[in-house]
C-alpha cells in the first residue's frame, strides 16, 4: 500500500489514540475516518470476503486484477487498517476481545439486540478494559418503545417528519439525497466520543457514548419544531427556500437561475435599490420580513421580474458587490472545478497502489492552518489482517490455520 508522506505541519491530535471500528455503511465509519483523519490508528473489523456492505455499492472502480472498491465506501474509510475477520466465531470474538482491552475508542453499529449476542456491546468491552470509550449507534437509541427498530436514513427521515417538509409547496415527500441524518449522527457520535477522552483525561474512566439516528433527525428539526409548537400549525413547504425568511431561494435570470438571500431588512432595502423596485413596494407592504413572508408569492413574482431584466453574472456582481448573499446554482462537476474549491484543500488527489489516481472529500476543519493529511488510502477488504495478528503475537501458522478455517481473510495486496 501506498501512503502519503508526512509534512513537517502534519496534523496528528490524536497521535496514540486507537480506535476499533466495527461499524458499517456510513454514520460509523465517517465517524472512525474523521478519527483517522485526526492521527489515531483506526482498526475496521470487515466481514470476510464482502466486508463493508458500502464496497457492492455503485460507483465502482475495478482493476485489471478483478480488485474492486466503491463511491460510497472510498468517501468514509481512508485512514483505517482493514481486518476481515467472522465475529460469530469464538477465535473472532477473541481476537476483538483482546484488540479492546487495548484500544481507547470502539464504535459499533449493530442492529438492535446484535452487539450483545456478539459480545461487543459496552457492558461487555468496558469489563475488559473500563477506561475505554465504547460508541454506540442506533436507529432509535435504547430508550423508547422504538429502541428495537432499524436505523436507515430514509426511515428516520420519514420518521421524524423530514420528509413532509422537504420540496415544493404541494409535492409528495421527498428524501434530501446526501443522507444528512447518517451523516450528521456520525458527527454528532464524533463529538461524544472527543467529549468522554477529555473526561478520561481528568478521570481516567471510559464512558459508553449512544447516538442514534432518531436523536439526530429531531435536532436537526429543532426550529421547525419550535415554530410548530408556538404556531400549531404544520410548516408550508417552502422548496429551496426558508418558512421564516423572504426573499430567499432559486430565481431565474435572464439567462440561468441564481440563489438568493435576503435575510433581513436592511439587505431587502438594497435590493430594491440595486433592482429598481423601490417604487413598487411600499411602508405598508414588503417592508419586513415578516410583512414579505406574509405576501411570499407577491414578493418572489416582483423579484423574478426584477432579476430577469439582466444574465445571472451581472446580477451576482452587482449583489455580491452590495453585500448581499447570492450565488450560482452549481452542479457537482462546476463545484468540483471551482477555483475556491481548488484552493479549499477540500479535494484530495492522491495514487492507490491498486486502483490509480483518486479523489476524495477532506475533513471538513483546519487545525493551525492545516488540513488533516491522508495517511492511508482507503483499503482493500482483508488488507492489513496478516499484519495486525502478528502485531497481536499470532504466528504465521496460528494466522494460516485461522485463514484455513474461513475466519480471517488477508486480501491479495500484489
Amino acid at each position: 500500500m501506498t501512503e502519503a508522506p508526512f509534512s513537517k505541519n502534519t496534523v496528528a491530535l490524536l497521535d496514540g489514540v486507537r480506535v476499533l471500528d466495527l461499524s458499517r455503511v456510513l454514520a460509523g465509519p465517517l465517524c472512525a475516518q474523521y478519527l483517522g483523519d485526526m492521527g489515531a490508528d483506526v482498526i475496521k473489523v470487515e466481514t470476510p470476503g464482502s466486508g463493508d456492505d458500502t464496497r457492492s455499492w455503485p460507483e465502482f472502480r475495478v482493476t485489471p486484477h478483478g480488485q474492486r472498491t466503491s463511491g460510497p465506501f472510498l468517501s468514509a474509510n481512508r485512514n483505517k487498517r482493514s481486518l476481515a475477520l467472522d465475529l460469530k466465531s469464538e477465535e473472532g470474538r477473541g481476537i476483538v476481545h483482546r484488540l479492546a482491552c487495548d484500544a481507547d475508542i470502539v464504535i459499533e453499529s449493530f442492529a438492535p439486540g446484535v452487539a450483545a449476542r456478539l459480545q461487543v456491546d459496552a457492558d461487555t468491552l468496558r469489563a475488559l478494559n473500563p477506561r475505554l470509550i465504547h460508541c454506540s449507534i442506533s436507529g432509535f437509541g435504547t430508550v423508547g418503545p422504538m429502541r428495537h427498530g432499524k436505523g436507515y436514513d430514509l426511515i428516520l427521515q420519514a420518521f421524524s417528519g423530514m420528509l413532509s417538509i422537504t420540496g415544493d409547496d404541494g409535492s409528495p415527500p421527498m428524501r434530501s439525497p446526501f443522507s444528512p441524518v447518517d451523516q450528521g449522527t456520525g458527527m454528532h457520535a464524533l463529538i461524544g466520543i472527543l467529549a468522554a477522552l477529555n473526561r478520561r483525561h481528568v478521570t481516567g474512566e471510559g464512558c459508553a457514548v449512544e447516538a442514534s439516528l432518531f436523536d439526530t433527525a429531531t435536532a436537526f428539526l429543532g426550529y421547525f419544531l419550535q415554530n410548530h409548537w408556538e404556531s400549531g400549525r404544520e410548516p408550508r413547504k417552502a422548496g429551496v427556500g426558508h418558512a421564516s425568511l423572504c426573499p430567499y431561494g432559486v430565481f431565474d435570470t435572464a439567462d440561468a437561475p441564481l440563489i438568493l438571500g435576503v435575510a433581513n431588512d436592511t439587505l431587502w432595502r438594497k435590493f430594491c435599490a440595486l433592482t429598481g423596485l423601490e417604487g413598487q413596494v411600499g411602508p405598508d407592504k414588503f417592508a419586513t420580513n415578516a410583512e414579505r413572508v406574509q405576501r411570499r408569492d407577491q414578493t418572489e413574482t416582483l423579484v423574478t421580474e426584477a432579476l430577469r431584466s439582466r444574465g445571472r453574472d451581472h446580477w451576482i456582481q452587482l449583489l455580491d458587490e452590495a453585500g448581499i448573499p447570492c450565488g450560482p446554482v452549481h452542479t457537482l462537476g462546476e463545484m468540483s472545478a471551482h477555483p475556491h474549491t481548488e484552493a479549499s484543500g477540500m479535494v484530495l488527489n492522491y495514487e492507490h497502489q491498486h486502483f490509480g489516481t483518486l479523489k476524495g472529500v477532506a475533513q471538513p476543519l483546519r487545525f493551525d492552518g492545516q488540513r488533516c493529511v491522508q495517511r492511508r488510502m482507503p483499503p482493500l477488504c482483508g488488507e492489513h489482517t496478516t499484519d495486525i495478528l502478528r502485531e497481536m503475537g499470532w504466528t504465521d501458522a496460528d494466522i494460516q490455520t485461522l485463514m484455513a478455517k474461513g475466519l480471517a481473510t488477508q486480501a491479495n495486496t500484489a
